[in-house]
């Protein structure tokens, strides 16, 4: 396997300098991101913050005239998983534009197959629980 040149790794090494300067920005612009979602039938609205926290909820009203608690639990779920789905995805694609390109070439070069950090750090909780629960079957 082929070492990159000097000259490749020191401008790698200038691209992550310049990543870790700007990291108080990342993180203010990590911490303004929200998601929102509608259920399929568009009588449930979900907006999540930053780390896929709850913070607005709106019900149609017309989901009262024939109650159905299973159903209404169901598209809030399935809102809030697009919400969830929509921060971590745009926290994915805000880190992604930090880092070089050859950070991700270097790793699958020297690490081929081991999980895209970035990418770890980002489940949702739905997605860390799923795993957990596979686990024990």
């Amino acid at each position: 396997m082929e070492m990159p040149s000097r000259t490749a790794l020191e401008s790698i090494m200038g691209e992550l300098r310049k990543a870790m300067a700007s990291i108080p920005d990342t993180q203010q612009r990590l911490m303004e991101l929200s998601g929102t979602a509608w259920s399929a039938d568009r009588t449930v609205k979900v907006v999540v913050g930053p780390r896929g926290q709850l913070v607005d909820l709106e019900i149609d009203p017309r989901v009262f005239r024939r109650p159905d608690a299973h159903a209404l639990r169901s598209a809030i779920l399935a809102a809030s998983a697009q919400a969830v789905s929509q921060v971590v995805e745009k926290s994915q694609e805000l880190m992604y534009e930090q880092l070089p390109p050859e950070v991700a070439e270097l790793r699958e070069r020297f690490q081929p197959g081991r999980p895209d950090p970035v990418a770890r750090a980002f489940r949702s909780d739905a997605d860390i629980v799923a795993e957990r629960e596979a686990g024990r079957g």
